[in-house]
């Protein structure tokens, strides 16, 4: 029998929908309800259009989550499951504590969070976070037992959405017609063998603690209640919810490959580094004396460093609630009114390792009271100088153990309000016609820092008339709070000391989202708008939408001034906003229908104009061909053009210091492969004296850098291609195959120029103007101490550039009495990921590669998930999940530019997942699972970019934390 239109729409739109653990019941159920409503069709919206159309299938590849893919693999935290997907990539996770926003973000085909577009039910998420790095939709919103399904559509869709879809766009579409009461509870935790035997060596070599063998910890706890009903007449429901989700601190003194900071010898040995901030205190030119405090003497350094990484969060504790209700009631036939309201309370902390005085620069006078007569003689008489000297610009490093470690208390506080009116003008006509509210509140209390003036003050002693020991700001009136802070002999350092030192930073700011949109659709059928030869009108969309963002930043002063000694820089505010106007329109053009070589042809043409506030505009387009050659065969093929306007922060923040990861090339701490002439070297500003010196390399491998925004931004445009088959063929009955191809490129990007390339530019490109943005320090030649720093504002550069190939396999098959199996295939093969940081400059491509600053996080060729779920006849699941994530070579440039595989390669992984569903009752299901159930371990990386690596690895591509048990029930009435 030949299939309706519907039918086959729907089986191929499957074959890209399977992600995660084979077909829902409710997708199957629906195309067996399909065939068997043969000629009854309804129009539906999908994910990438706002056409209604009588089939699920068009020209762009949506990837489909279903709510059981959901609950099938435990996940609570959405960016987990959608980390997994092969053309994800991971952005902020719970597993990030250095750099941490408090949010968590989807970044697809890793062009940046800022570059996905996130949606709820076709509507913008407004921005995460006021805070640098949080600006993209925080996933933290959505709650996962509310998610009927969700939508990724990759490959921009600026002329459907507006601006921010470049990479993609994925839709959150949530319960919204619910009926009577539901309740689920899941708890889950992780456990794992401490078993590395090599790290446990490293470990033990510096008299470090390990772990216990067999750890079972991070636990998490989530509540969901629903609510829904229908009104009496039947013309309207309302479905309302609450969750509560509780998520356990987890450090790395947990885990044995994380007990220390890790690093590679010069051997290729790890070893346990560390921070040359350490808890003994340190005296130091980095030249001609390097002293610490052993008991009330000086005596060499001799290497010491500090194990900071026991104490840092390996997954950040939670607490997270949300409220929500949807509603809708028909008030005619044609007109019916909806509307949305969330609320959401997240709090969470970032712990890392305690504050100090980072190499503070202060003036140490020979005949300080708190000094020894053994610390006076070595730093002072053996060097010649008087008891009244003073040693101008020592470096002092003390990390403050006593104090206990930082904590960044994040609260982001968050509600959605969305009214609209939507209904059929006739039988050709519908409207829609929507106000879309979003905002967050954000509260940032940072504990446990050091204030930079008083280190400098309580440093500086002396003995009062009395002769007691004090500030000189106490005597001279300055400061007559201050207290002395004995690091010469830290066996005295008191609560009084501290609470002098400890200041307190706050910030607090908001976002706001204005999203005003209406638009009518229509098909032309009855008009006679239609290819001659089809009996199927031209479909239109018109529409207008009015779109305000608004961001606030303010941070408080021990912020602003730079005066906490662990944040790196000065914090700055930020405030600004921008509006835009957008009209819209979209045509899906039936250009062949049922002849003898075609069964169908449409053509699909979309276009949107933005004026910005800014004083820019834009014009976003798409064309796209959706091929059906048989029930066998289908292709696709689109164009796009979408667009990025600047956000706020790149536009509007006050430049200042910031960290970024690296190592300096020209110092000693650089690898072998990777180190500069002494020529290339000088271009930069470094003296003959400096080269190689071990004052260059930064103990913590962050570096400084001056950052700031830019009014003068261009939009950033991005071009996509892709080209798609999908098969069917009826000699196998039940598989279904798509391929497609893609290739993106974002042209005028809008980001810094690194850093490290910018020094790289100077240093072996000899570019001029890149020489100037490099300031060295005149003593030490460092980029890491003080204000010295490399300049890189937020510009427009050359280009991006990423492609490759999606390829989806799903086949199902009945096995009798026994049920059926489901079997997916989902994965991507990367061939470029390319960056032109300057137009005509050198290119990137970190395919295959990780590193510290230019690719950073493993990008590796391949990534694939396979998995096969049993459908038993006993109203049990049963799913079995293979995930692949290739490996990554070091990126490395060595002296004459060429890019080279550096010491570290991290390793292919594989991961074994399975989960169980069981319906026990009607009104009772339970579920279970095991996630990386063979505990393998995460690629260990020596001394990772700090912020997206953490615990010597990955936490967001790579399972970091163990074995992930989670078990859970629902209960329905």
């Amino acid at each position: 029998m030949k299939q309706s239109r519907l039918s086959y729409a729907i089986r191929a739109s499957m074959l890209a929908g399977v992600i995660t653990g084979g077909l829902s019941n409710s997708v199957m159920a629906a195309d067996e309800q399909a065939g068997a409503q043969e000629g009854n069709v309804e129009r539906i919206e999908v994910t990438g259009s706002r056409i209604k159309r009588s089939a699920m299938l068009g020209a762009s590849p949506v990837a489909t989550i279903t709510a059981e893919d959901i609950k099938v693999a435990g996940i609570t935290r959405v960016e987990d499951l959608l980390n997994d997907m092969p053309a994800v990539f991971a952005g902020q996770t719970a597993g990030t504590a250095n750099g941490a926003t408090g949010t968590a973000t989807a970044d697809l085909r890793n062009l940046g969070p800022e570059r996905t577009l996130v949606l709820i039910n076709g509507r913008r998420m407004p921005s995460g976070s006021p805070s640098a790095g949080g600006i993209s939709a925080d996933l933290n919103q959505i709650p996962a037992a509310l998610v009927k399904r969700v939508d990724v559509l990759t490959g921009g869709s600026s002329a459907t959405y507006g601006s921010d879809a470049v990479a993609g766009v994925v839709n959150f579409i949530l319960r919204d017609d619910f009926e009577g009461f539901e309740f689920e509870y899941q708890t889950s935790a992780y456990q794992h063998n401490n078993d590395h035997a090599d790290m446990q060596r490293a470990v033990t070599d510096r008299n470090f603690a390990l772990p216990d063998s067999n750890v079972w910890d991070g636990k998490a706890d989530d509540f969901t209640v629903v609510l829904g009903a229908n009104t009496a007449d039947g013309r309207g429901n309302i479905t309302a919810y609450a969750t509560l989700r509780h998520v356990d601190a987890l450090i790395q003194s947990e885990r044995d490959f994380s007990a220390c900071a890790m690093n590679v010898d010069k051997t290729g040995k790890r070893v346990c580094a560390g921070s040359g901030t350490i808890p003994e205190g340190r005296i130091t030119d980095f030249d001609t004396y390097d002293f610490k405090v052993q008991g009330n003497e000086f005596v060499p350094t001799a290497g010491t460093v500090y194990n900071y990484g026991p104490l840092n969060y390996f997954q950040r504790p939670d607490t997270r609630k949300t409220f929500g209700v949807t509603g809708h009631y028909d008030i005619r036939d044609n007109i019916r009114v909806y509307a949305e309201a969330s609320y959401m309370d997240d709090i969470t902390v970032a712990q890392i390792a305690p504050s100090g005085s980072f190499f503070e620069q202060v003036d140490l006078h020979c005949d300080n009271p708190l000094f020894s007569a053994q610390q006076r003689k070595v730093l002072c008489t053996d060097r010649g100088l008087a008891d009244d000297a003073v040693i101008e610009g020592a470096f002092i490093g003390k990390r403050n153990v006593e104090g206990g470690p930082r904590q960044d208390d994040l609260r982001h506080t968050s509600s959605r309000f969305v009214l609209g009116v939507k209904g059929d003008i006739n039988d050709s006509w519908s409207y829609d016609a929507f106000m879309n509210f979003g905002s967050v509140g954000y509260v940032q209390t940072y504990q446990n820092d050091l204030s930079n003036t008083r280190i400098g003050r309580a440093l500086n002693a002396t003995r009062d008339a009395n002769g007691n020991i004090v500030c000189k700001s106490v005597v001279d009136g300055s400061d007559p709070t201050c207290v002395p802070w004995n690091i010469f002999e830290p066996s005295k350092i008191d609560q009084e000391q501290l609470n002098y030192l400890i200041v307190p930073l706050y910030a607090r700011g908001d976002t706001k989202t204005t999203q005003i949109s209406g638009y009518l659709t229509g098909d032309l059928t009855d008009a006679g708008v239609i290819v001659p030869g089809t009996s199927t009108g031209v479909g239109v969309v018109f529409g207008y939408e009015y779109r305000k963002e608004y961001l606030s930043l303010l941070p408080d002063q021990n912020f602003t001034s730079g005066d906490g000694a662990g944040q790196g820089g000065p914090r700055l505010g930020v405030t600004g906003e921008f509006d835009v106007n957008e009209f819209f329109t979209e045509f899906n053009v039936p250009l062949l229908e049922d002849t003898s070589l075609l069964q169908y042809v449409n053509l699909e043409l979309a276009y949107r104009y933005s004026d910005y506030s800014t004083d820019k505009q834009t014009h976003t387009y798409k064309a796209a061909f959706d091929v059906r050659v048989n029930d066998e065969l289908g292709l696709r093929a689109s164009y796009q053009r979408a667009v990025r306007a600047g956000n706020i922060r790149e536009l509007f923040r006050t430049a200042g210091i910031e960290l970024f990861n690296w190592e300096d090339p020209c110092g000693a701490g650089a690898p072998e492969a990777a180190r500069l002439t002494l020529e290339q070297c000088q271009r930069t500003g470094l003296k003959e004296s400096q080269y190689l010196s071990n004052a260059l390399s930064s103990p913590a491998g962050q570096y400084n850098e001056v950052r700031g925004g830019n009014a003068a931004l261009d939009p950033e445009k991005s071009n996509t291609y892709s080209f798609g088959i999908l098969l069917s063929p009826e000699f196998i009955d039940g598989l279904d195959i798509a391929i497609d191809y893609f290739n993106i490129t974002v042209e005028d990007a809008i980001q810094a120029i690194p850093s490290g390339v910018i020094h790289n530019q100077c240093a072996v490109g000899g570019n001029d103007e890149a020489c100037k943005q490099i300031s060295r320090d005149p003593a030490t030649g460092a980029l890491w101490l003080g204000q010295n720093a490399i300049t890189s504002y937020d510009v427009n550069i050359g280009e991006i550039e990423t492609s490759g190939i999606d390829f989806d396999v799903s086949y199902r098959n009945d096995i009798g009495d026994y049920g059926s199996m489901r079997y997916s295939v989902v994965g991507t093969w990367l061939n470029k990921f390319a960056t032109q940081n300057l137009p005509g400059g050198d290119i990137d491509d970190c395919v295959g590669y990780w590193d510290r600053t230019t690719c950073e996080a493993p990008t590796p060729e391949y990534r694939v998930n396979f998995s096969a779920t049993w459908v038993t006849p006993w109203d049990a699941n049963i799913t079995a999940k293979v995930r692949y994530f290739g490996e990554a070579d070091e990126y490395t440039r060595d002296a004459n530019n060429n890019v080279v595989a550096g010491d570290t390669t991290l390793g292919a992984v594989t991961y074994l997942d399975i989960a169980g569903t069981w319906q026990a009752h009607e009104n009772v299901t339970f579920r279970a699972g095991i996630n990386n159930l063979l505990d393998r371990q995460a690629p260990i990386v020596p001394n990772g970019p700090s912020g997206i690596s953490n615990g010597n690895t990955f936490p967001g591509p790579y399972d970091a934390l163990g074995r992930y048990l989670f078990a859970g029930v629902t209960l329905s009435f």
